[in-house]
């Protein structure tokens, strides 16, 4: 598989992602700045605002994938990115901390369900066997317009105004409207029919499943790592120059940009997933432990090298983590329920973003190279425990009915 999907459904889907991450990238560069400097939030309100929105996320994300099951996903996607489109609007025009909170619960939940409806709806347009193949390419994409996006971030940061930063928002919110039509060209996939007797919620009942989106979450508490506590680990703790943060997050976003798909592309099934589960358990720990170094009082030069060095390892474990999770995601949840399932596998991301900040900053600043070695062996620990777990899933698999298709209107 090359980097941009073959013609087709799952090219109009890397498009429709592509389009709207342009604006989520100018989102995450000038969120904060406008919430405090233009709206008069303070950083703790911004905090707390965001962390509950998250919260509110993880809670809806089941439900709404729920939902994408039994509506359709593509229509359900659409909906929900118009939802985030308006919340986006909404931030426009919050001018307290009340205002800021509800539209936080507001964007959190609708891109969280978008997330899982789109999931849904690439389980429902592409053969199993391609399935994690092709969402690595929409990472790609993902990742690429966030970059592009990041870029037009920056230019309103260097303005620095109210207009820049509305600007941005209103960028964001119509990239959002550009993806909801973009997703009209691809097919839409029949609902799944309720089962009699079956929950509503099945994945809340699934056990194995649970352990598995537990083990992953563990493991993308890289995910702060790399954008929040190693920046500040850099500043406070090593003599490399600041500039050295954003030549890691770019080694970052260009090493997934052109290599995930080659990495997916060694993930063909559930056996090979546990493994690249297991390589990113180890090469987390590794890299955790070359960042720890790098605080050992190194001259300038030698940090920045010792940095790039433990970012690429990292960069490496991302990948290898994200296409594992990838294929466990979609081979071990049922067909007629990727939406539900995707949800509370996703939801393992929003956990980690709204609580790996504290705990990550907590161990690394906190503990130093110990709470390095620490994070470290976390990783490891959740990696070699993915194998029984996935196992576990994919013994009670073989048992569960498949749930039925309601036929198309």
């Amino acid at each position: 598989m090359r980097i941009v999907p073959p013609a087709g459904p799952a090219r109009a889907l890397a498009v429709a992602q592509l389009t709207d991450s342009i604006g989520l990238g100018g989102y995450l560069v000038c969120s904060a700045l406008y919430f405090t400097r233009t709206v008069g939030l303070s950083a703790t309100q911004v905090g707390f605002g965001l962390t509950v929105g998250w919260a509110v996320a993880f809670v809806a994300a089941v439900p709404l994938g729920h939902l994408a099951d039994r509506r359709g996903p593509r229509e359900v996607a659409i909906m929900l990115a118009l939802c985030t489109a308006a919340a986006l609007l909404l931030f426009l025009f919050v001018r307290s901390f009340v205002p800021f909170v509800l539209a936080a619960c507001v964007y959190s939940s609708a891109i969280s369900g978008l997330a899982a409806a789109r999931q849904a709806l690439l389980a429902g347009i592409v053969a199993a066997a391609d399935r994690t193949k092709v969402r690595a390419a929409l990472a790609a994409a993902v990742n690429g317009g966030i970059a592009i996006g990041a870029g037009l971030g920056g230019l309103a940061l260097e303005v620095d105004r109210a207009t820049a930063y509305l600007t941005v928002f209103g960028v964001d919110a119509v990239s959002l409207v550009v993806s909801a039509l973009v997703l009209l060209r691809v097919p839409s996939v029949p609902p799944t029919q309720v089962v009699h007797g079956e929950p509503r919620l099945a994945v809340l009942r699934d056990r194995p499943y649970a352990l598995v989106s537990l083990l992953n979450m563990v493991l993308q508490l890289h995910i702060p790592m790399i954008t929040l506590a190693i920046p500040l680990w850099i500043v406070e703790r090593t003599s490399a120059p600041g500039w050295t943060v954003s030549a890691l997050l770019v080694l970052n976003t260009a090493t997934i940009v052109l290599c995930q798909v080659t990495v997916a592309n060694r993930v063909t099934d559930l056996a090979a997933a546990v493994r690249f589960m297991r390589y990113a358990g180890a090469t987390l720990l590794v890299a955790c432990a070359v960042f720890a170094t790098s605080g050992f009082g190194a001259p300038t030069w030698l940090a920045v090298v010792i940095l790039l060095v433990a970012a690429a390892t990292q960069a490496s474990a991302e990948m290898m983590q994200a296409s594992g999770a990838w294929e466990l995601s979609f081979g071990l949840a049922p067909e007629g329920r990727h939406g539900q399932y995707q949800g509370f596998f996703g939801s393992g991301f929003t956990v980690a973003r709204m609580l790996g900040p504290l705990l990550v900053t907590t161990v690394v600043l906190g503990w130093g190279t110990a709470g390095w070695l620490l994070l470290g062996v976390v990783f490891l620990l959740a990696g070699v425990a993915m194998g029984p777990a996935a196992r576990w899933a994919e013994r009670t698999r073989a048992t569960a009915p498949e749930p039925a298709m309601a036929c198309p209107s």
